[in-house]
């Protein structure tokens, strides 16, 4: 009895083994993409101060089911600290995205509510680096909760105002150096 038992308790370990092993291969991660640039490459100059500055088209892909909204946030980390003491410049902030959105089209208005970018203005403001290639990062995040702001909130109350509602986090990283 004792060894029906104990062979009975290993083929039970084995069998949640492999049920927790498929569990996590059938995980999906969210992921953000553009069909305009691949991660790590170059933005085109249609999406910045010496093309267009419209904003590219994005996918949003795997978008986890229990999210309430999205928050998408572009930054330039490389700025001269002359220009802005923390070294970024916020581009784009756009909260309160409907969860079921799969991504933005080109030079369109984003579902959900912008935010303010650090020139100021409300909507996208395409890579200009004034020195030398940048990267830009695209984040976004899917959240448990819509939040409680009005168009122009700062990337920081946006920020602040998401710290424990992040379910799952994506990034895409373009470059850009001016012509």
């Amino acid at each position: 009895m004792k060894k029906f038992l104990g062979a009975l308790l290993i083929i039970v370990g084995i069998i949640l083994i492999i049920i927790a092993s498929q569990q996590a291969k059938n995980k999906t991660t969210m992921k953000i993409e553009s069909s305009a640039f691949a991660h790590n490459k170059s933005i085109p100059s249609l999406y910045t101060c010496d093309g267009d500055n419209i904003n590219p088209e994005l996918s949003f892909i795997n978008v986890p089911e229990n999210s309430k909204s999205l928050v998408l946030l572009m930054e330039d980390p490389d700025v001269p600290t002359s220009i802005r003491a923390d070294g970024i410049w916020d581009h784009w902030v756009v909260f309160n995205i409907p969860a079921e959105t799969t991504g933005m089209l080109e030079n369109a208005k984003p579902a959900g509510t912008e935010g303010i970018s650090s020139g100021g203005n409300i909507g996208y403001e395409g890579p200009c680096p004034p020195d030398r290639e940048h990267r830009y990062s695209f984040k976004l995040f899917a959240l448990s909760s819509k939040l409680g702001l009005e168009e122009g909130a700062t990337k920081d109350q946006v920020l602040e105002a998401m710290q424990t509602h992040v379910i799952e986090s994506a990034e895409l990283i373009g470059r850009y150096n001016r012509i």
